[in-house]
């Protein structure tokens, strides 16, 4: 049995972490890792206290809002807010850290990662977001595409 590479293992535990998820449009992991250790981890969903989404109740559903746009019509937290909350909620500092994550970050959760000071962003899938994508390239952070 052969061992996988650490991006490899990272992004396996994103996918596992995304099992959690309670959105019912994507489920989508993220883990904080720096010095080959995880820091934190989050999934999307909703805020703690808050009922889980279903069809009935799911603001994107209910207003036909398609995938990328208007991200504020949403009772979910992204994985990646979620992530970065977790490290604020602890008292654990990620800056210089990176992040992997099952799908590539929204705008939003592009300038929040930029902020925190993560340098680096591993995803698995792509998302329309193009605004993301020139603010990783003009903000200089190393993104992988695994």
């Amino acid at each position: 049995m052969s061992r996988p590479d650490w991006n490899t293992y990272f992004m396996q535990i994103a996918e596992l972490v995304a099992t959690r998820s309670t959105c019912i449009r994507r489920s989508v992991g993220a883990v904080i890792v720096k010095d080959k250790r995880i820091l934190t981890t989050g999934y999307n969903g909703a805020p703690r206290g808050i009922d889980h989404c279903t069809a009935e109740t799911c603001l994107r559903t209910i207003n036909n809002i398609p995938s990328g746009t208007m991200h504020e019509l949403c009772r979910g937290v992204h994985a990646e807010q979620n992530a970065i909350i977790q490290a604020a909620y602890h008292g654990i500092k990620i800056e210089g850290a990176s992040i992997y994550i099952t799908t590539q970050p929204c705008s939003i959760c592009t300038k929040m990662l930029i902020n925190s000071g993560i340098e680096t962003f591993y995803y698995k899938n792509p998302y329309n977001d193009e605004l993301a994508l020139t603010m990783m390239k003009e903000a200089g952070i190393k993104q992988v595409t695994l």
